[in-house]
């Protein structure tokens, strides 16, 4: 099975990225937590961004707010698919500056980028790109949408007159 890295900026970004942790634990996915801090810890960043995919890590998921400058490093760096989340940082310009950075990425290095403070989709979308090759996440994953659309329907039950 393959593992998925969870990387943020700062402790201060955790509770937003605990969601992202959290919903890959829920698929039985192996997760990778660490502080790399693309200003801060410039070498670690480099370091991680060309090793990461010989820890078997298989998609790595960076949170970062403000000028949000970690998940686009760490895709200039790294083979392996990032999925960026912009967080709401208390230095934020109401987390637009890290959603525009974060999403106006170069031609040639993509991130795949999710809502403000979404850590859960990108769990999701991580667990989903396993999946591809994973029948066990597959099966899984099947399982997280089929409860979604019962959740729906049972709500629409309670509201319908």
């Amino acid at each position: 099975m393959g593992k998925v890295a969870v990387i943020m900026g700062s402790t201060s970004d955790l509770p937003v990225m605990q969601d992202a942790i959290d919903i890959l634990e829920g698929f039985d996915i192996e997760v990778e937590v660490d502080i790399v801090s693309a200003h801060r810890t410039p070498e670690k960043l480099f370091d991680y961004g060309k090793n990461a995919h010989n820890r078997d890590i298989q998609v790595i998921i960076a949170g970062a707010g403000g000028a949000a400058h970690l998940p686009g490093m760490i895709a200039s760096l790294s083979p392996l698919p990032v999925i960026g989340v912009p967080v709401k940082s208390s230095n934020s310009i109401d987390g637009w500056d890290s959603v525009l950075s974060i999403l106006q990425m170069p031609g040639g290095v993509p991130v795949a980028t999710v809502a403000l403070d979404g850590a859960k989709n990108a769990g999701i979308l991580a667990a989903q790109i396993i999946g591809c090759s994973d029948k066990c996440v597959l099966d899984k994953i099947l399982v997280y949408k089929e409860g979604l659309k019962e959740k729906v329907i049972e709500g629409a039950k309670k509201v319908q007159k």
